[in-house]
């Protein structure tokens, strides 16, 4: 059987080694269970034919870096439509013919943040769809169709889906009936009706599980020389769900405007954000003037390598999280955590009803405040030894890679 991991975001973030080291931690833990799986990456030509040569280079030589050549189909698609058909897309990596032969034999997909759509989506014998971001999945799956019709298992790294507390969107009915459908702004073609599956009639039934890391790619480190706090991200954030009738902003500008003042609280400690924010951009000088640092993401994390390399040169990592996890009680735990976990480095950081679900000594801090905030950074100054301890141990009993992937693929 074929293992296909379906990704749409990994090969054209060429400078993101957060962003890539996502679905590599699945390959990785997909090679440790010894299963035969393809890297299925989508590549939407960008207009510009030199721009997407390199990202298709860079995204082979990350592959080659950690053992997966020859382990990929990388589908360049000519047009920037929607609709995914292979006639339409160039396959580099394992061959169209070899792509195709696969295809026709038992095979899964586990299709990451719904990155393959029909027509492609629907020649998978299993489709399974993994979210990675429930707040903004949920919302939207009750504003269009964005695949629920057409995948059998659903699965969410939301661990509080089901939580009595948890006040994620709940898809009622989505595409019940073809007249329904074409009401959405995603309607369902007429064509692909009799491909959708009859036991999930658009009501997806949502199992959960924890972000992957590979603990065996990310090995705990030594103590940091620095009392560096420090997270991976962007500063601004285009994405958009309604509450209660208004949008919020969902920015990691505004989630962490509560606790800027953690640097004048705790002066031992070093602050540090490696975040897009242009040098031009006045939030620069703000920052640095309430003591935090700023240093380019594109930079110090620009490869996977270096991405893990930048992990653990802090000491632990401190972030805020979109305030409509924290409002909704999602469950969400970033697959960033599981990382600096695995690394033996605590994590600080907001509470989005995710505790319950995790071992009581388990490396994380939950705050909900700056006061909060504040004792975890003196905690983890004081305490480091143990809640690096602690961190290694959750990321290998709750987040490994290879243990998640069983639960997923009920092996």
């Amino acid at each position: 059987m074929t293992i296909f991991l379906g990704c749409g975001f990994a090969a054209k973030y060429r400078e993101g080694g957060g962003n890539f080291s996502v679905p590599l931690q699945w390959m990785l833990g997909l090679r440790r269970l010894k299963l035969d799986a393809i890297w299925l990456e989508l590549l939407p030509a960008s207009g510009d034919v030199s721009a997407d040569e390199a990202r298709i280079k860079n995204f082979q030589r990350q592959l080659r870096a950690h053992g997966l050549a020859g382990r990929y189909c990388l589908l360049y698609q000519k047009s920037a439509s929607g609709a995914h058909d292979l006639d339409s897309m160039r396959c580099i990596g394992i061959s169209k013919r070899e792509f195709l032969e696969r295809l026709g034999g038992p095979n899964v997909l586990l299709n990451l943040a719904y990155s393959i759509h029909p027509p492609l989506l629907l020649k998978f014998e299993q489709r399974t769809f993994c979210d990675l971001d429930p707040s903004e999945i949920f919302y939207w799956m009750t504003q269009m169709e964005i695949g629920q019709s057409y995948h059998h298992e659903f699965w969410t790294i939301g661990l509080n889906t089901h939580g009595d507390d948890c006040q994620l969107p709940r898809l009622a009915t989505v595409a019940a009936s073809l007249g329904e459908a074409r009401d959405l702004k995603s309607p369902i073609d007429p064509d692909l009706a009799s491909h959708r599956d009859a036991a999930t009639e658009g009501r997806p039934n949502w199992k959960t599980f924890y972000p992957l890391v590979d603990t065996e790619l990310f090995l705990p480190r030594p103590r940091s020389r620095a009392a560096k706090f420090t997270t991976v991200g962007q500063w601004y954030w285009g994405g958009a769900v309604e509450v209660a009738g208004e949008f919020p902003d969902l920015s990691k500008k505004f989630a962490f405007e509560p606790y800027l003042n953690l640097p004048a609280r705790v002066p031992k400690a070093q602050f540090e954000l490696a975040m897009n924010i242009a040098a031009t951009d006045p939030e620069r000088e703000r920052l640095r003037r309430l003591g935090w640092k700023i240093v380019d993401p594109h930079r110090v994390a620009r490869t996977p390598r270096a991405y893990r390399r930048y992990l653990a040169s802090a000491l632990a990592e401190f972030t805020a999280i979109k305030g409509v996890d924290v409002a909704w009680r999602t469950g969400w735990v970033s697959d960033r955590a599981a990382a600096f976990l695995a690394l033996g480095r605590p994590v600080i950081t907001e509470d989005t009803g995710a505790q319950s679900y995790l071992p009581a000594k388990n490396g994380f801090r939950f705050v909900q405040d700056a006061t909060e905030a504040e004792a975890a950074v003196r905690e983890v100054l004081h305490d480091w030894s143990a809640l690096s301890k602690q961190a290694r141990e959750t990321a290998v009993e709750v987040f490994d890679s290879a243990k998640n992937l069983r639960n997923i693929l009920n092996l």
